[in-house]
């Protein structure tokens, strides 16, 4: 497992880090116990980076991470939440210091800390990003020392531009994968002459580039993959990366082929990420202990080639650019 330097931070962490969003809620089905032994699996597999939320699960995910390495003990991995959707409704207004400094301690308290190693902004509404009063209060919040570092999760490519122009904005969350190229287009090479790290989430497009979903598959009511699916109750982009699913599924037969034989799609999926050198870490999620060992495996996958990489791209410009390249 490669290391990678945080940015301009003190922390190195892990190429191939642990979404936590399943662990917490919205994906279905997922029992504390194969929570626990998801995270235990990652951290076994010397994984040394955590995404969570607030919002995951109402703080579950907070606390089941908590519990596992008050257990585990040792060294401590990096953790990364994020505050602002515990808002209702979520607007810019919402965003001041009384409402964050709230939101803060409440993780504070989750995850059993003094100081969070990197609170982010949890997909603000674009106008957050031109209100510097909103940075300040984070400003203030890292000089009390309940924080240690903040940046910004994104929608939008736009969003991501506009938020590292704060100096003191370490990093950026972003989706990107096979189906999502645009972020490799001007972002991640303003990232890397900024020395912003680069978060990259939804790797997988929600299970799409698993390639184990099919037009048979059944989603469970309370799974984001069956009552999002349109955007109903956050960005449709976070589902599916946004692509409608019959096009997914299209396009997932064409990667399909370009999936060296007896290797997974999804590490595949992964290590084609990985393959950007601008990226810093990626957070695939996990249900469970096998899900999260293959995903912290997918480090070790082979390089992918030149010719490889252009073939998907090729499929992204062909069917999946005319759904998701100008919108996010």
């Amino acid at each position: 497992m490669r290391q990678h330097a945080f940015g301009r931070t003190s922390f190195t962490v892990s190429e191939v880090g642990f979404g936590a969003w399943q662990i917490g809620g919205s994906w279905g089905d997922v029992s504390e116990a194969d929570g626990r032994a998801a995270l235990e699996a990652a951290l076994d597999a010397r994984v040394t980076f955590i995404d969570t939320a607030d919002v995951y699960g109402d703080g579950r995910s907070e606390k089941i991470i908590s519990s596992v390495l008050k257990a585990r003990g040792g060294e401590r991995p990096m953790i990364a939440t994020k505050a602002g959707r515990r808002l209702d409704p979520h607007n810019a207004e919402g965003y001041t210091k009384a409402n964050l400094e709230a939101f803060i301690d409440r993780s504070l308290s989750n995850l059993g800390v003094d100081s969070l190693d990197l609170v982010q902004l949890h997909c603000p509404p674009t106008e957050v990003l031109y209100r510097p009063e909103v940075f300040g209060a984070l400003d203030d919040l890292r000089r009390a020392g309940k924080i240690r570092n903040y940046g910004v999760s994104v929608e939008k490519v736009e969003e991501a531009l506009k938020a590292i122009e704060y100096p003191d904005v370490v990093s950026i969350q972003i989706i990107y994968n096979i189906f999502r190229q645009r972020p490799a287009d001007l972002f991640f090479k303003e990232a890397k002459r900024k020395d912003v790290a680069v978060i990259v989430r939804v790797p997988l497009a929600s299970g799409l580039l698993s390639g184990k979903i099919t037009r048979d598959t059944i989603f469970a009511s309370d799974d984001h993959r069956q009552f999002n699916r349109h955007g109903e109750a956050f960005d449709v982009g976070e589902t599916f990366a946004g692509v409608p699913l019959e096009v997914g599924l299209q396009a997932v037969e064409e990667v399909r082929k370009l999936v060296p034989q007896g290797a997974s799609m999804a590490a595949f999926a992964l290590k084609w990420i990985l393959m950007n050198e601008a990226v810093t870490v990626v957070i695939p999620g996990a249900r469970n202990a096998e899900q999260a060992r293959a995903n912290a495996a997918a480090a070790e996958f082979a390089a992918i080639s030149d010719d490889v990489i252009t073939a998907t791209k090729e499929i992204y410009a062909r069917l999946i650019a005319p759904h998701v390249h100008q919108r996010w």
